[in-house]
């Protein structure tokens, strides 16, 4: 095994050097193709596109590559591209990377997880529930990899108090299916050897009570199959639930984000996503999606089982759920007396959020209205409180201590330092969210984005409303294979053009694009909380395949019918702005040279 090992790790090795060192070779005839600017700025995305794809080089440092070939081309100066990397919005995603340091620190987390599987109960379908309120929760305020791996375990104890240890039940299933005279002609497991022994009389009642013995090892063997099904439906639905809740939020998973920059990149007019209109929008999709979900992985893995909802509970599954209710309180009342680090942090969570939602609600005047108008962003509010982390103490304070001089002067720790900001945070997604953005305006600048939208006249004719579906099926599709994140830079500024070219909102099409990026459930690969579910060892690619496939499906609808319906009051989708009808002017007039340039480029050739 280890000799294999390290052919596959050889293998990979080279299959990297491979693809970093013929990628920029095999697509250098686009330069020459197409117009100067277009042609490399499309040269650098493609680029791009196949190094976060095939992962050759870390996602975080081939999001740095326009940084260095921007201005090598002459696509963007430096002083343009290197800015990027750091706007607002990178500045909203980091204070709620470091809110999510702090509840984990004081593990708040935990805490909310276990109070709500208390509530919820302890039957399969309920857990399973529980599960994916508390995972999707979670995940609108960390990162979906932080809520899917904190919830992983948790989920492992309780199942464990259910069911007992799994690995020893496949042994003894192992034992049985070895030995040959285990199975009789009618499939059903041989009682033990004792009984094996008094079969062999001729007594006939014997017979008989062979007969009445062996119908125990079936009901073993069903009960088997029902543990391992919901041991499945368990592992399976933390994953699902991450990626469904990080979508709620703005700052719940990175791709929302992309969103927010490259539309005040395209369109700095638009100022109708922040994030209370986002939640307003987002939520109860969420919600909705997240019972679905709930229902079909019930069902299909057990938790839900409609021909045997009214039979009695046998004894061995009540005692184990139990066992299971005795697991949740005695983790929970090891977590002891909620400490006042842990109140100040849920405070301070609650009051990053309530800023957040009241800074310009549109329906009424926000609290941002009492400034310079377009002076306090989300950004401004994120920092604004996580600053506050990092000098509020984290032990209740005493006046006392003041006037008390043999008092002692040991310090008393704030909420979250910056050695463990540091160690929790992961940067690597601030530089990913940059590399985007200096994509999107690389595209603006080089009139890459007029050229894509000079070349969509075939889907000019495809009514709105197909044109979500069709795209929102295309990049669930694409975001299985490839990073959420990469996904999305990669088709914002085409679905932008395309909106354009279709005389539609902007948002009617990027939005939908944006959340389905997040809806990649079919394999192990397709993000990071489907690869530590996968990890456990108890799920398999197929239980993962037709499970997604559905959620995918289901996906795709529900969004199809959000953008509809109440996504149209939320954000106007039903008028062509005038942000929107701006940038349009702008494209139509150049698009003729763009055309005049494009046909003398292949003339040439």
């Amino acid at each position: 095994m280890a000799a294999v090992g390290a052919l596959a790790k050889k293998v990979w090795s080279i299959r990297r050097f491979l693809v970093l060192l013929f990628t920029p070779l095999v697509l250098l005839p686009i330069i020459i193709s197409l117009p100067p600017k277009e042609g490399k700025c499309l040269y650098v995305i493609l680029v791009m596109a196949v190094y976060w794809c095939t992962e050759a080089l870390p996602l975080a440092v081939t999001a740095l590559l326009p940084i260095t070939l921007f201005p090598f081309l002459g696509i963007l100066p430096s002083n343009k591209v290197c800015p990027q990397y750091f706007l607002d919005t990178n500045f909203l995603f980091l204070s709620g990377l470091i809110m999510a340091s702090a509840i984990e620190e004081w593990n708040l987390h935990r805490r909310i997880a276990l109070k709500v599987l208390m509530l919820v109960g302890v039957q399969p379908a309920r857990l399973i529930l529980g599960m994916m309120l508390t995972t999707s929760f979670l995940s609108m305020w960390l990162s979906n990899t932080a809520s899917t791996a904190m919830m992983l375990p948790i989920a492992n104890a309780i199942l464990k108090s259910l069911f007992g240890d799994k690995a020893a039940s496949k042994d003894l299933n192992r034992e049985n299916e070895e030995n040959p005279a285990s199975l009789q002609q009618n499939k059903l497991y041989t009682v033990p050897t004792e009984l094996q022994f008094l079969a062999s009389t001729e007594d006939k009642d014997l017979m008989e009570e062979k007969e009445v013995v062996i119908e125990v090892p079936m009901d073993l063997k069903k009960e088997d199959e029902y543990r391992a099904n919901i041991w499945k439906g368990f592992l399976i639905s933390i994953p699902y639930a991450a990626s469904i809740g990080g979508t709620a939020t703005l700052t719940g998973t990175a791709p929302n984000l992309i969103l927010l920059g490259q539309l005040k990149s395209f369109f700095p007019g638009c100022d109708v996503v922040n994030f209370g209109s986002w939640f307003v929008f987002a939520f109860p999709l969420m919600l909705l999606f997240l019972f679905l979900g709930w229902l079909w992985i019930s069902f299909l893995y057990g938790g839900i089982n409609l021909r045997h909802c009214r039979k009695k509970k046998s004894e061995i599954r009540m005692d184990a759920e139990d066992r299971a209710r005795g697991v949740i309180k005695e983790d929970y009342q090891k977590l002891g007396p909620m400490k006042f680090a842990e109140r100040a942090v849920l405070f301070l969570f609650c009051f990053f959020a309530i800023l957040l939602f009241s800074r310009d609600p549109k329906f009424i005047p926000g609290w941002a209205s009492l400034f310079t108008p377009g002076f306090v962003s989300d950004a401004v509010t994120g920092v604004a409180i996580v600053t506050i982390l990092f000098f509020f103490p984290s032990q209740r304070p005493s006046c006392k201590w003041w006037f008390d001089l043999k008092a002692s002067n040991t310090e008393n720790p704030p909420l979250l330092s910056w050695r463990r900001a540091q160690e929790t945070v992961p940067w690597n997604i601030i530089l990913l969210l940059g590399g985007g953005f200096a994509m999107a305006k690389g595209c603006e600048e080089s009139g890459l984005s007029v050229w894509i939208g000079g070349h969509l006249h075939p889907l000019e004719n495809v009514p709105p409303a197909v044109a979500v579906v069709l795209i929102t099926i295309v990049i669930a599709l694409f975001t299985e294979f490839a990073s959420n994140t990469a996904t999305i830079i990669i088709f914002l500024p085409i679905l932008a053009e395309l909106a354009i070219r279709l005389k539609v909102n902007p948002l009617y099409l990027m939005i939908p694009g944006t959340i389905g990026c997040s809806y990649a459930f079919m394999l192990p690969v397709s993000t990071p909380p489907n690869s530590i579910a996968f990890s456990s060892g108890h799920l398999m690619v197929k239980d993962m395949a037709r499970t997604g496939l559905l959620m995918n499906l289901m996906g795709v609808l529900l969004l199809s019918l959000a953008i509809n319906t109440w996504a149209k009051s939320i954000f106007q989708l039903d008028t062509f702005p005038a942000w929107a009808n701006i940038h349009g002017e702008n494209i139509t007039s150049l698009l003729p040279d763009v055309k005049n340039v494009t046909l003398s480029s292949l003339n040439k050739i």
